[in-house]
């Protein structure tokens, strides 16, 4: 008896839609039978499988993004519930229904869940967050470095530029040009990296120019937010250092 009331629970899920950039949005439900360990990118592939709304009319299948499913690649991203987060790790029997999900509102919309985070990859960009190397050959063992620094330079290393820090950031949006959080704690970590370091002085000049570190306002949001629980704040406090090290002494040297 307890399995045959299993077989017939269902998820509700409440979606906001938008057909295309620019379109108006507009909310579907959708009814999916229920598994144990389900998580929503599960329930929306069950809406793929059979695209039919609450009503009972057959519509187009809800888009959305995902890749890895173990919170490592940041491309689910989209507020569950009102919070901003991974679909892969967010797990259907801990959250409360109707489970509501939007697309994150500080990205333009492509289409239902999906969104167009370019301008935060294009901020690393801006902050030259690699190590350059000269070619594909053998270049031999790398640059020693302390396991004490090891162990603080992981925590930064895995930022996945999944867009949560930037969503919940009320300096971040299509009402600024700030560069974002995630791209202020990269260019801590590759300053601080034996070879990225001769890049040092860019990074900071990157981060004098308009939509700088300036323009954040110490909300504090984004290293709450952070799936990963990357120190963002610590970040964006030792970058204000360098960046305040570095305008002074191009102020008296002019380099």
């Amino acid at each position: 008896m307890a399995e045959l009331k299993t077989a017939q629970k269902t998820i509700r899920l409440k979606i906001r839609r938008q057909d295309g950039p620019g379109k108006e949005s507009y909310w579907e439900e959708f009814e999916v039978p229920y598994r144990p360990g389900m998580n929503v990118i599960s329930a929306l592939m069950e809406i793929q499988k059979n695209p039919v709304n609450i009503r009972g009319e057959k519509v187009a299948p809800v888009v959305w993004e995902s890749n890895c499913l173990e919170e490592v690649c940041g491309a689910c991203s989209m507020l569950i519930n009102g919070k901003a987060r991974q679909a892969c790790s967010a797990l259907v029997d801990q959250l409360e229904q109707p489970i509501v999900l939007e697309p994150m509102k500080s990205f333009p919309v492509v289409r239902d869940l999906i969104v167009d985070r370019s301008r935060a990859f294009e901020a690393l960009k801006v902050v030259r967050a690699w190590i350059d190397i000269d070619g594909t050959y053998d270049l031999g063992p790398g640059p020693r470095q302390s396991p004490k620094d090891q162990e603080w330079m992981y925590e930064l290393s895995k930022c996945m530029t999944c867009g949560v820090c930037m969503e919940v950031c009320p300096n971040y949006g299509p009402q600024s040009n700030f560069i974002g959080p995630h791209a202020i704690s990269q260019a801590r970590l590759f300053n601080a990296h034996p070879s990225g370091k001769h890049f040092a002085d860019e990074r900071c000049e990157a981060l004098m120019g308009p939509g700088g570190i300036a323009e954040c306002g110490n909300a504090q949001n984004c290293v709450k937010a952070c799936p990963k629980g990357i120190p963002l704040t610590t970040s964006i406090a030792e970058m204000n250092r360098q960046v305040n090290l570095y305008a002074i002494r191009k102020f008296f040297t002019g380099k």
